[in-house]
């Protein structure tokens, strides 16, 4: 198995654009890194679903998720563009299947739609959505992947939940990717988020450690068993945080105090090191079974430091 590399293109949402005052600069500086992980050969460039700086809101710019994905799309040419993940709160899923459906022609069939059942209290209450608790958010989101799907495959889709009506949906055109966009569920949890990738799900991503990625492997091959559906055809994704240095020490010297702090024992298993380190990391999640790991920069704005990293790492 050749592991496989995306990169969470820098979307305000962590403050990575912070330096930056013009929206329009910002933008370009989104689309320019997104252009250089093309060119240099990353395999898929994705987007957080958040409207504003986490976890402390602030006054930063950020970039709403779909809309961006638009836009990147037609920007690139050749990289799969998608999202970690989106929120399944905060739009109709009839109407994100029939964005993500549009999406993926402008895009020319680039499209990964990632989907998962949302998190961020602070963020639901700003925009004046309800926050329900865990379990009910979960049980939107089974409806929901329910309802997606069939708008992608049916003629005119009909579902009838409890949170979600679609009585004839007409969605035309549904999208190049056949027989229909692949649909990524993010999330970890074993009892029902992990099942739900086993009914569902074409993809998953899943912990942010190769230990914690096993566990979850594991737990989400016996749903497979389970629901009678084939394990090695479910694309099995990983997030991890990134930054190169010459050695391991200049590399923890650039993380300031608080980041080191929020970071704790992930200092150990991120790709923060030396590229002899990173090296050893990246065999330890492609041994776990990772197929794709999707990268967030700590310096996601230097486009050398993607550079560096594909020279590196890429065959």
């Amino acid at each position: 198995m050749a592991l496989q590399f995306g990169l969470l293109v820098p979307q305000g949402w962590n403050m990575d654009l912070a330096g930056i005052k013009d929206p329009i600069e910002a933008y370009e500086m989104m689309t320019c890194v997104a252009q250089t992980a093309e060119e240099i050969g990353f395999a898929s460039a994705w987007l957080v679903d958040h409207f504003h700086t986490i976890p402390r809101p602030s006054q930063e710019f950020t970039f709403e998720c779909w809309t961006t994905t638009a836009a990147l799309a037609r920007d690139t040419t050749r990289i799969r563009i998608g999202q970690l993940v989106t929120c399944n709160g905060y739009r109709n899923p009839a109407l994100l299947a029939k964005m993500a459906s549009t999406v993926d022609v402008l895009s020319h069939g680039r499209l990964n739609f990632g989907i998962g059942a949302g998190w961020f209290e602070h963020e639901y209450r700003a925009y004046g959505y309800d926050y329900p608790e865990a379990p009910e958010r979960l049980r939107h989101l089974r409806e929901a992947v329910q309802v997606i799907r069939a708008m992608w495959t049916q003629e005119e889709a009909a579902f009838e939940g409890k949170y979600y009506q679609v009585r004839g949906a007409i969605n035309q055109p549904k999208g190049v990717q056949k027989p229909h966009i692949p649909l990524l569920i993010g999330g970890s949890g074993e009892k029902v988020t992990l099942k739900l990738v086993a009914q569902y799900g074409d993809a998953c991503n899943v912990g942010d450690n190769p230990a914690t990625m096993k566990q979850k492997l594991a737990v989400l091959k016996e749903h497979c068993e389970t629901v009678g559906r084939d394990y090695e055809s479910i694309h099995r994704t990983s997030t991890t945080l990134c930054l190169m240095a010459d050695s391991d020490e200049q590399a923890r010297a650039l993380l300031s105090p608080e980041r080191k702090a929020r970071l704790g024992d992930r200092v150990n298993t991120a790709l923060i090191g030396s590229p002899e380190t990173i090296r050893q990391r990246l065999a330890a999640y492609e041994a776990a079974g990772v197929q794709e790991l999707v990268l967030r920069f700590l310096d996601g704005t230097n486009l050398e430091a993607l550079r560096r990293f594909a020279r590196e790492f890429f065959a």
